[in-house]
């Protein structure tokens, strides 16, 4: 049995790329696409005589090809569909449209964007590959240099990141436990984890700064006040104060953490579904 993880740098893997890919590679991980989407919808019990419409959301700045992979992967399963950008499924749930910056980290990208009232536009959206797998991976090679001779996996790296994850300049210190040998031992993993996390905030403070100083300069004063963080990353603590710090050099602003965030995009999704006019619904059938 071949083991497949679909989604990668928050689409579906390969999707991008027309050259020197193994077309068994790329046909396994959009079969796999799709069997998720199937379990997703079965979740629902639709009876057979359902229509089911489903929002699905992709990187700001996914590709066409990124987009129609998505729409093919879902085709057996949905009647209709509307790819929306994943900061925008976020600030559509929360009603916060106009003078926002929403910041959405997810485990393959981070995506930012500026909402200014209307559908944002490729100007308004910016994506980064410095996301949760990419911390992941800082941390794991953290750990071969601190943690001579001990066995780990990425999946143990992950759990402990998720457990421990903070930017702060202190924390109580985070011990793990890993066998060397066959034999547990513990060791202090506080600095690894806390730059692992950080190396996250620069590209995020530079992409912030893009967006915010090539906007209407009559509104920039708003968006500084209002950036909103989402997604998993957004749990990590003392993010949403470093990166409000951060703003203190364009004139000072306020970084929010939203209440759910890992739910903030689907609620966001159910939003548009329920008010997306019929005409705007990609047909699959």
């Amino acid at each position: 049995m071949q083991l497949y993880r679909p989604l990668e740098k928050g689409v579906i893997k390969f999707s991008d790329e027309s050259a020197g890919v193994n077309a068994e590679e790329l046909e396994g991980n959009l079969e796999a696409a799709k069997a998720l989407i199937h379990h997703v919808v079965s979740l629902a019990e639709p009876s057979p005589t359902d229509l089911v419409y489903g929002v699905i959301g992709c990187p700001s700045q996914a590709s066409i090809r990124n987009k129609q992979s998505i729409i093919e992967a879902a085709r057996e399963v949905l009647d209709s569909v509307v790819i929306a950008s994943e900061p925008f499924a976020v600030a559509y749930g929360l009603g916060n449209l106009a003078g926002a910056l929403v910041i959405d980290i997810g485990a393959g990208t981070t995506d930012l964007c500026r909402m200014k009232g209307a559908m944002p536009d490729e100007a308004d959206q910016i994506t980064l590959l410095e996301a949760g797998d990419f911390v992941d991976e800082q941390l794991y090679s953290l750990f071969k240099e601190r943690c001579a001779g001990a066995q780990f996996t990425m999946n143990m790296v992950k759990q402990i990141k998720e457990r421990h994850a903070f930017v702060t300049e202190s924390s109580e210190p985070v011990i793990v436990t890993f066998p060397v040998k066959g034999k547990p031992v513990d060791f202090d993993v506080t600095e690894e984890v806390r730059v692992a996390c950080r190396a996250i905030i620069d590209p995020i403070v530079e992409a912030m700064e893009n967006l915010i100083g090539s906007f209407d300069p009559e509104f920039q004063d708003s968006l500084r006040k209002n950036v909103v963080l989402a997604g998993g990353g957004s749990r990590i603590f003392g993010l949403d104060r470093a990166l409000e710090e951060a703003l203190e050099d364009l004139g000072g602003g306020c970084v929010t953490a939203v209440r759910e965030p890992v739910f903030a995009g689907a609620n966001g999704a159910l939003k548009i579904a329920y008010d997306m006019p019929e005409d705007t619904w990609e047909q699959m059938r």
